[in-house]
């Protein structure tokens, strides 16, 4: 038996060590400073410079993530210093040559001292980003004003909804030789049909690794190129000629991968193609051994979880971007299909998220995150409630006899728009076809099938509270659904007898019967106890004056003395 604790653990930094110098955020090496020509190499300076010269960008926001953010000083600089020259002499000299046109000359000068007055572009580091990394962060670049951002590091490559942006990778090194050798062993068999693909950051690297394999005798290789497509068979990655013209013909190939890919393209990937290997490169060793990539253990995580909120009632919509294109019509079209089911949706803008924040609200029962490709999945056992995607959503609100799991995963969310485009468009071409569904629609609510919570098998008495209840009587014999059709019955909540649902405008509303029941603090003010003498409350909570004046001294109602 282990020994008991005899205090509690330590969570937070002792007040007389807060000061004292803590571990790096990532792992560096030690006493390695890259020179100046080495750092303009990692970060691409001089197609940055290009790209801003010939925009004529002013305002150029620099976005770095965490791990690079050591290297943003120097980096400023050397962009600082490559802003800052000017081809003036080579101006001046060009039009000193022609000695005929003296005219001309004058005209050169004049110019050249118009073009010297001109506002220089100023850079900005922005230093945190307001969500994740790999997303452009144009909520932060619009607070300096910026006309581009320059993006540093692995991305996403989502298309953004509003600035332009330069994609800066970084250059890192390959060794070429251990990875040929690799993947010889891989793929003995030089017909084998095999994509070669990379991380961003390593993508600079495929065509040479190509090039080197086709030196070998392999006549079946493709190597991809970046695209800014999330929504591609591989996304943000060129496909075979014959790949684009039936994406089934995907399933043929087998992907080598370079360094780890995110776990969404994982999944998107474990059912379009015949095997995924991947190429580690955070190791130093020589014997480098491709290690092939397992889905199936987290796709059934995955598909057990959306299956578990198939009863929640309350759904929170999670906004984890505000740059991703057309992230506005999804957030539109989740909460039409959450309506459309009968259940509750909440809109809630976040930055990065985390456990702490969505715990707050309690009453959510599962959580839909709009953002990026990648940053849509979200590995949700730390927190209080799962997180899906808006494509498992779509799964999750279909009936159990409507549910068809064919192990296939998407992640970017324009496909969820796509398909419900071409379903209204065939909505659209059967509007002649007879509506008998009104009569079954009426009587849904008493002769629907009984639901029960897979995780407890309880039955689930209100899974879709904004379907319209059974009529119910109230306490003076008018029907609820006519008391309810008044002029104030929007924004009108009744008090019941103790026991009842909590209703708005005649539909159960599930956060005011959460808010009534199980909240334990329900806001200012709540901590008076109201007491009811024949059925009226006292006047317990009337508004009262409270303290003021200054902070350094300040008076209670109409006493003098200050506190």
């Amino acid at each position: 038996m282990g020994t008991a604790m005899e205090a509690a653990p330590v969570l937070s930094t002792p007040d007389d060590r807060i000061l004292e110098a803590t571990d790096p955020v990532t792992a560096q090496e030690p006493n390695r400073i890259l020179s100046d020509e080495e750092l303009s190499i990692t970060y691409d300076i001089e197609r940055t410079l290009k790209e801003i010269r010939q925009a004529r960008y002013k305002r150029i926001a620099l976005q770095f993530p965490d791990d690079m953010l050591p290297d943003a000083p120097r980096v400023f600089q050397l962009l600082s210093r490559g802003l800052d020259k000017r081809d003036v002499d080579a101006s001046v000299r060009s039009a000193a040559n022609d000695s005929s046109e003296t005219d001309g000359l004058a005209d050169s000068v004049s110019q050249l001292k118009v073009e010297e007055t001109e506002v220089a572009p100023r850079l900005y580091i922005l230093a945190d980003t307001s969500y994740g990394t790999c997303c452009v962060d144009e909520v932060a670049a619009e607070h300096v004003d910026a006309d581009v951002v320059v993006h540093y590091g692995r991305s996403c490559l989502s298309p953004t909804a509003r600035l332009p942006v330069i994609y800066v990778f970084t250059h890192k090194p390959l060794p070429l030789d251990p990875l040929v050798r690799a993947f010889k062993e891989t793929y003995p068999d030089p017909a084998t049909k095999v994509i070669l693909a990379a991380d961003v950051t390593y993508s600079d690297h495929v065509p040479t690794v190509y090039s080197r394999l086709v030196e070998e005798g392999y006549t079946n290789l493709f190597a991809t190129e970046l695209v800014h497509e999330p929504s591609s068979a591989i996304p943000n990655r060129t496909v075979p000629d014959a790949v684009r013209e039936t994406p089934e013909a995907l399933s043929e190939w087998q992907l080598f991968h370079i360094s780890d890919p995110p776990t969404a393209l994982l999944l998107t990937l474990a059912s379009r193609v015949a095997a995924i290997y991947i190429y580690p490169t955070n190791t130093t060793s020589e014997n480098v051994k491709p290690l092939p990539a397992s889905t199936t253990a987290a796709l059934r995580r995955r598909y057990g979880t959306l299956t578990s909120l198939n009863t929640v009632p309350i759904f929170g919509i999670l906004v984890n971007t505000l740059s991703v294109k057309n992230y506005l019509h999804i957030v539109d079209h989740v909460r039409e299909r959450i309506a459309a089911a009968g259940k509750k949706s909440y809109l809630f803008v976040v930055g990065k998220l985390n456990a702490a924040k969505v715990a707050n609200f309690s009453e959510i029962g599962g959580w839909v995150v709009i953002g990026c490709w990648e940053s849509s999945l979200v590995d949700s056992k730390d927190f209080w409630k799962p997180v899906i995607t808006p494509s498992e959503l779509e799964l999750t609100l279909k009936g159990d006899t409507e549910r068809v799991w064919t192990g296939a995963w998407r992640s970017d969310f324009q496909n969820v728009l796509d398909q419900s485009a071409a379903e209204a468009q065939e909505d659209a071409s059967q509007d002649g076809a007879t509506e008998e569904g009104d009569d079954d629609d009426m009587s849904e609510p008493e002769s629907a099938p009984p639901e029960f919570d897979l995780r407890t098998g309880r039955y689930v008495s209100h899974s879709r509270p904004m379907r319209n209840p059974a009529p119910r009587v109230s306490a003076s014999g008018e029907d609820a659904a006519s008391a309810a059709s008044g002029p104030s019955a929007a924004r009108a909540l009744a008090r019941r007898a103790k026991g009842d649902v909590a209703m708005i405008g005649g539909a159960i509303s599930p956060g005011a019967e959460f808010l009534r029941s199980q909240r334990t603090w329900k806001g200012l003010g709540s901590d008076f106890d109201i007491q009811y003498e024949d059925d009226e409350e006292t006047d317990s909570t009337r508004v009262v004056e409270g303290r003021k004046g200054i902070a350094r001294g300040y008076t209670v109602g109409e006493a003098i003395e200050r506190h």
